[in-house]
């Protein structure tokens, strides 16, 4: 048994089989083979090194063409590695000695080269580890027959075990069924983490290594809430997880059954939950948790799943599907935030140094004019059907909002040309992201509708820490008092502006923060559809009296952890069944 404490991003108890994806997104299947398969293995083998070495030297010989043999010298080290006998040797010793298949003995000494490597004071020798991981990428390609894991194979309801997903493979996780997620890499708001929590999956991430430490098809108890996941459990564990696991599905049931009801506080103040939705089909799921609405449409997932860019048309049947779905409630589709940890497939074949703080979301919009044309339009086209607004994200100040309302004027102009019908006044809002726009925050209020706080990143550009990086994990938390004093101020101007103020980062999700945000004056939630339940519990047990001491209470600590404790003790005292 082995148990690994990482960062719980999606609450629930499940126990499961393991299906693992190695770091390379390459599935080991198998571990060990039977003494009679070691010779098939071994010709499978050197098959995948004969594959691998013709396809290192056409790719030499093309960019030896095409750049010179200078450049094409870099797969020199690729070759000699794949044709001399040494690591092939090493390999088939593993086959031959400990029945492993041969995926799994390549992996395995592969990872010890680069470890080897990785220890080398050398700095040039140390940036061979790119090298080897490149052979054994290939390798472990020409092995399985195939490119990376297809997720649509996943059968059975598996606890999915990896390195890292890409935002394409996040997206693909709703067509599988799979039950749990547990991951080396990611933190709180990494894209997974928002899709997994969408999902209502339990997932931990930052686990450093548990693609490694899990094998094909082990038991393994994930537990989302607590962020432990335990590999190979004894039977008092399981045992012990089992009766959790029935304690989780109790009160999810009775969750539910606040679906109808309002979400209001004791003494009468009424609350709006909103949904924060991903993909068109999540606005039913949204519904059926008891969201009022939806506050934050995420579009991205047009761009990542193919390499063509969606035409309008795709856009428009996008957002027809979830206004039609939703009725007369609210639908705000925030336009493209792509860049970050959100590539499409030509972006990342030419990756930022530091993506976050480079060309992303209005950013790129505004460098790549007629895509983002082409999305307006279609939420124009759309806006007609339902109640829609239109929200920017990551603006820092009054130019690129002004640059973004003119795009928008653009996109009226060319449907008025077209005489096709589109509301013209339709409501614009932004996100509040960065620590720019809450400093100018009342001159921006003054050009929009709404405003809402995304927390996910205004965390990370507030406090300086990368939110997709599970080395400084521990640094990212909304608990910061210099970021609750960031919230109180954005809320405070919203409300002396008459402005409506949601939040719809990953916090106004956390049941510990309810009364905190309900003390600095918040009545605007968007979260997760899962996390819809939970919230309106916190809400319809507590008064806003009693939220404001404990926010004013909140606001005179000096650290974060401060914060945590006497957040998470005073929801145990009013929902001690949700913490």
């Amino acid at each position: 048994m082995e148990i690994k404490q990482g960062i719980g991003v999606s609450p629930g108890v499940v126990i499961a089989n393991a299906v693992v994806l190695d770091a390379e997104e390459y599935r080991i299947q198998h571990k060990y083979v039977s003494a009679d398969e070691t010779a098939g293995e071994l010709q499978r083998l050197t098959r995948g090194f004969e594959a691998s070495l013709t396809e290192v030297d056409m790719l030499r010989d093309t960019m030896a063409r095409q750049l010179g043999r200078d450049i094409a010298a870099i797969f020199d080290f690729h070759h000699n590695i794949l044709s001399q006998n040494r690591l092939r040797d090493e390999i088939s010793a593993l086959i031959t000695t400990n029945n492993y298949s041969a995926a799994y003995a390549t992996r395995d000494i592969c990872h010890g080269y680069q470890q080897r490597f990785l220890q080398m004071e050398d700095l040039l020798l140390r940036e061979r580890v790119r090298d080897i991981r490149d052979i054994e990428r290939r390798l472990l390609r020409h092995l399985s027959g195939h490119g990376g894991e297809d997720l649509y194979e996943l059968a059975g309801s598996k606890i999915l075990i990896a390195h890292d997903l890409t935002p394409s493979q996040s997206a693909h996780l709703a067509q599988t069924r799979v039950a749990g997620v547990a991951m080396d890499a990611g933190g709180l708001t990494s894209h997974t983490a928002i899709v997994v929590r969408s999902m209502g999956i339990p997932a931990v991430m930052g686990l450093n290594n548990i693609s490694q430490v899990a094998l094909e098809d082990d038991t393994v108890i994930l537990d989302g809430t607590k962020g432990l996941v335990i590999v190979r459990p004894n039977e008092d564990m399981l045992a012990e997880y089992r009766v959790e696991e029935k304690r989780m599905q109790d009160l999810a049931s009775d969750l539910i059954t606040l679906r109808d009801k309002p979400a209001v506080t004791q003494d009468g103040v009424e609350v709006t939950l909103l949904s924060n939705i991903e993909f068109p089909y999540e606005s039913k799921t949204s519904l059926d948790k008891g969201a009022q609405g939806i506050g934050l449409y995420r579009t991205e997932f047009l761009y990542l799943r193919s390499e063509e860019e969606p035409t309008e048309d795709e856009h428009y049947q996008a957002y027809h599907a979830v206004i039609k779905s939703m009725g007369d409630k609210p639908v705000t589709i925030r336009t493209l935030d792509l860049g970050a940890d959100k590539y499409t497939k030509s972006q990342s074949r030419e990756p930022e140094r530091n993506p976050f703080l480079g060309l992303r979301s209005i950013r790129y919009c505004l460098q790549n004019l007629e895509p983002f044309k082409v999305q307006l339009r279609a939420i124009l086209r759309a806006s007609v059907e339902g109640d829609v607004r239109i929200m920017f994200p990551l603006i820092s100040g009054l130019m690129e909002l002004r640059q973004a309302k003119m795009a928008l004027g653009d996109a009226m102009e060319d449907l008025e040309e077209k005489d096709i019908p589109f509301r013209r006044d339709i409501p614009i809002g932004i996100m509040v992201e960065t620590p720019a726009a809450a400093l100018q925050i009342r001159e921006l209020m003054r050009e929009v509708s709404f405003v809402s706080i995304g927390t996910n990143d205004l965390i990370q550009y507030t406090l300086a820490v990368d939110r997709g990086n599970e080395r400084v994990a521990p640094l990212y938390t909304a608990s910061h008092p210099s970021v609750l004093r960031t919230l109180r101020d954005i809320i405070r101007k919203a409300d002396h502006a008459k402005v409506p103020c949601s939040l719809c980062g990953e916090m106004a999700g956390e049941p510990m923060y309810t009364l905190l945000l309900l003390g600095l004056g918040l009545r605007i939630f968007s979260m997760a559809p899962s996390d819809v339940p939970e919230i309106k519990k916190v809400i319809r047990v507590t008064t806003i009296s009693q939220a404001v001491r404990v926010a004013g209470r909140v606001l005179r600590f000096d650290t974060d952890r401060q914060v945590s404790n006497y957040l998470r003790d005073q929801t145990r005292k009013i929902s001690p069944e949700l913490l």
